[in-house]
């Protein structure tokens, strides 16, 4: 190629154009990425339905005094270090008692020496809390502080959870602070079953009944619950489902109904449906009622040992020792396999 050819403004263009982009170039070669001194973490929960999530950077102790220096008090402080904390929430929540709505929010604390201020902003994509703004609060809750043993890093977590609640803490240096949150657990897991029962699961019986059973179960939502159970006959009648309705029926004082109903599973029911039902009223305490039933087995299927001896652990847990001793025996001797064998041999022993 002749240069002498190339327009000398063009090849001065292409030299600013180079001499442009070079330091560009080399800050990109030079500038490495690192590990941030504080880690990034994330910590989750799931209560019922209801997922929970905090996300967070964990800064270090150092040696350096962490409250009211290095975290000034009285002032709004992000709960970590670089980006803001992040809290997440699947459903509606109370925090110590009060409503928040389901999403995401910035977390954020004003320390204090008695009583700290946890701050739920709207806003949770900030560095830090610089940007903070009051006007953007979602919920604001006092709290106190606890003394706990040192730790180096600062870490969230959550704790105790039960069924329906978990409590939330952070902890760094020699102090802990939490707050309790909590799930309205029936109207989630309901409004849940009715989401779930708009897809697949409306095709089939087993749906149907597990929804209006968790009803029945907990006793709430009993008209919504007895359309559920029909629903499931509609689709396949069974002792399952005849029994759950039958269990809403006696709820909502049809006893009548309720007796009939009951009457009709039963004819239906085999040997394993019997079995269930009867321990089932054995854990709720209702050991005549799951006595008449074991013998109903017994009945229907007198070549099966598994029948006598659900009978005679029944009539035990009653105080007839005689009773369930001759069905213990009974169910040894037609037992074939060498587990329950030696189960009901020790069992026999302690008479």
């Amino acid at each position: 190629m002749n240069l002498k050819t190339i327009p000398f403004k063009s090849i001065l263009l292409v030299l600013l154009i180079m001499v442009s982009i070079t330091p560009i170039l080399m800050a990109q070669q030079q500038n490495l990425t690192r590990a941030r001194a504080s880690q990034h973490a994330i910590v989750m929960q799931t209560i019922g339905f209801t997922k929970m999530k905090i996300d967070y950077h964990g800064p270090l102790v150092k040696d350096r005094t962490i409250w009211g220096k290095l975290v000034p008090y009285d002032n709004v402080w992000r709960g970590g270090a670089n980006e803001n904390t992040i809290i997440y929430f699947g459903d509606d929540v109370t925090v110590n008692g009060k409503t928040l709505s389901k999403g995401k929010y910035g977390l954020h604390l004003i320390p204090s020496k008695t009583e700290w201020t946890i701050i739920f902003s709207k806003t949770y994509w900030s560095w830090g809390s610089y940007s903070y703004d009051q006007k953007e609060d979602a919920l604001r809750i006092k709290v106190i502080p606890e003394s706990v043993p040192f730790q180096e890093w600062l870490s969230y977590s959550f704790d105790n959870p039960t069924s329906n609640s978990v409590v939330a803490s952070m902890r760094w240096e020699k102090l802990k602070v939490s707050f309790k949150i909590e799930i309205d657990q029936h109207k989630i897991a309901l409004e849940n079953f009715r989401k779930q029962l708009r897809s697949v699961p409306r095709f089939f019986w087993q749906g149907w009944n597990q929804a209006a059973n968790y009803s029945l179960v907990n006793k709430i939502n009993l008209k919504e619950a007895m359309q559920w159970a029909e629903r499931s006959i509609g689709i396949n009648k069974n002792f399952t489902n005849l029994s759950t309705k039958a269990g809403l029926l006696q709820l909502m004082g049809k006893n009548k109904e309720a007796k009939t109903m009951k009457k009709n599973a039963l004819k239906i029911a085999n040997e394993a449906q019997l079995n269930v039902a009867g321990y089932q009223l054995m854990n709720v305490n209702k050991v005549d009622e799951a006595i008449e039933l074991f013998k109903l087995n017994v009945k229907r299927h007198p070549k099966s040992w598994n029948v006598y001896d659900s009978l005679a652990e029944a009539l035990l847990k009653k105080g007839d020792n005689k009773g369930s001793k001759e069905n213990y025996e009974k169910a040894l001797s037609m037992v074939k396999d060498d587990a329950n064998k030696k189960r009901i041999t020790k069992t026999l022993k302690s008479f």
